[in-house]
């Protein structure tokens, strides 16, 4: 089972990643077989060519993601963290606040990624 301090790490290796515009790093934090669900109720991302081409739109948009609480890990394979994205949107420049859910495998690997966010999770900024 992956240890509280290994998802901890690979939670933080996520943001950090997104805050390069590293979508390559972002990818390899998952495992081969990984799905991303972002936002949660959209079309799941499956397997890690799906994953990266998800996420090199995603860094494209100048994308920033910053803590807005600790990292919360669990007792089985799972944490999640609740963060802030600025991004770039094709309507301007907007806001959202997310909460993700990763499972882990015995690897440190994310086996899935959820999103939690919604209409009103997301505000347009000056």
């Amino acid at each position: 089972m992956t240890s509280e301090t290994q998802m901890r790490q690979a939670m933080q290796a996520y943001i950090d990643a997104f805050n390069v515009s590293d979508p390559q790093a972002i990818a390899d934090l998952y495992a081969d077989d990984a799905t991303v669900e972002d936002p949660v109720g959209s079309a799941v991302k499956s397997g890690k060519a799906e994953i990266l081409k998800f996420y090199k739109m995603a860094v494209a948009t100048g994308a920033k993601l910053a803590l807005a609480a600790p990292i919360r890990t669990s007792h089985g394979n799972s944490a999640a963290m609740a963060f802030d994205v600025k991004l770039n949107m094709p309507e301007g420049k907007a806001h959202i606040q997310v909460i993700d859910v990763m499972t882990f495998n015995d690897a440190g690997k994310f086996t899935s990624m959820r999103a939690f966010w919604g209409k009103s999770d997301m505000v347009m900024t000056p």
